[in-house]
This record gives C-alpha cells, structure tokens and sequence, in this order.
C-alpha cells in the first residue's frame, strides 16, 4: 500500500526540519567554542617578562633592583604554569637556568637561595670584602647588615720633614653584608671592584674608622687630608 501524498510530504517535511535543527546545534557549538578561544585571547593578565637574557645564578634580588624584567600583558591562554606576576616573589631567589629575552618569569625558573648567601647582594663590579675591626673603630653593636657607613683611614704620609700621620675619608656610603654581634670582629662590606684593593691596602698599612650613616638624605662633605696642621689650623671650634 502506497503512502499518500500528505505523509510523504509530512515526512520530507520532517527531515528537513531535522537536518535543520542539527545543522543550527553544530553552528551553535562552532560559535561557542569560538567565543571561548576568543575570550581566551581577549583576557590578558600581568606577568613578569625578561627584558634580556638573565643567566643562570642571576640573584632574584638583582633582577628586581636593576630592572631586568618588565610586566607584560600576556592573553590568558598563553600563559605559562607558575608564572611570576609579583616581583616580591624574586626576593631570596636565584635564576635555576638562562632565562632568554621575553620569557616569561616562572617559580619553575628559580630555586631558593641559602640563607645568607652574598651572591644575591652582589651584581656587576660589585665585590665583597672581610675587614677585621675592633669594637670601637667599628662600631660593634651600633652597625648592623644593611646600614651603610663611610671609612675613614689613618696612615703614615711621607714628607719633606719626614713622615707625618694623616686621616682621610677613603669610601662613601659603603654596604653593609654582615657584621659581627656585641663585639669587635669581621666585617662584611661590598665595594666596587676598583676599591677593594685600596680598602685591602688600607687595612694592611693604616687604621679604619667606621662611621654610621644617616638612613636617608645622607650629604658627603669631603673633609681632604686631616693633618695635624689643618686640625689645629683649619677648623673652628665646636660650639
């Protein structure tokens, strides 16, 4: 028996409206998807990106203070797992490998430095040097780590009528590293490259003073020689 005419097109009908509806659910999930990666893309978020290449062993500390990262804005979906988006988080750290320019800043990047460490102060020229003092020359319990001081050096300067003792300001607002506790002892201090020799020359051959510095706004007035000629000829008494 041959179906009639009104079925079969009831039929066609219905296939076409299926095929249509199936057709709409595809397109539809094509449309979310897309909005998805394009949300994706459109959402940025702030993250800690190498300005040039920093090498292996580069203190966190350093990276921070010298601006070798700038904050970047990267799409979300580019985002690399672990990656810094505070730079406090460098802070006692060390680069665990090279990290090239415009990579990303990640905690897999880093390893944390042992306590004390002096390559995390350390950067460029910057050297460290151990000076012994004693208890009053430096200040022992009065300077601690982080202050900055000024040294002054007493020695013997040869002259016309013989040799005659001398005081001059040697270094200017020097770090810091560590310092001994209650009593005299050694003193770590970072120097430029270009001074350490005269400080190591200075400890050799004369006498230092370490002189504390104001925290902030500290002003340099250099004083020159110190002899007992400009003691006694060059100064005002103090009222």
């Amino acid at each position: 028996m041959r179906p009639r005419d009104d079925e079969v097109r009831r039929n066609i009908s219905g296939g076409h409206c299926s095929e249509s509806l199936l057709d709409a659910t595809r397109l539809d999930s094509r449309r979310r998807r897309g909005g998805r990666h394009r949300g994706d893309r459109s959402v940025r978020l702030s993250v800690l990106v190498a300005k040039h290449l920093i090498e292996k062993g580069t203190p966190g500390d350093i990276i921070g203070t010298t601006g070798q990262y700038q904050v970047s804005a990267i799409p979300k979906g580019q985002l690399q797992v672990g990656a810094l988006t505070d730079p406090a988080t460098l802070a006692g750290r060390v680069a665990a490998t090279d990290i090239f320019p415009s990579q990303q800043l990640t905690a897999a990047s880093f390893v944390y430095a042992a306590p004390g460490t002096l390559s995390t102060k350390l950067v460029g020229t910057d050297r460290a040097i151990a000076v012994s003092m004693d208890a009053t020359r430096g200040m022992a319990g009065q300077i601690a780590a982080g202050d900055r001081i000024d040294i002054f050096v007493g020695l013997n300067s040869a002259g016309i009528h013989g040799s005659q003792p001398v005081i001059k300001l040697l270094m200017s607002n020097v770090l810091v590293l560590r310092a001994p506790y209650g009593t005299g002892g050694a003193y770590t201090l970072r120097v430029p490259e270009a001074q350490a020799a005269q400080l190591a020359y200075a400890v050799d051959n004369g006498h230092l003073w370490f002189v504390a510095r104001p925290a902030t706004g500290a002003k340099v007035q250099l004083p020159g020689l110190v002899t007992a000629q400009t003691l006694l000829l060059g100064y005002k008494a103090v009222r």
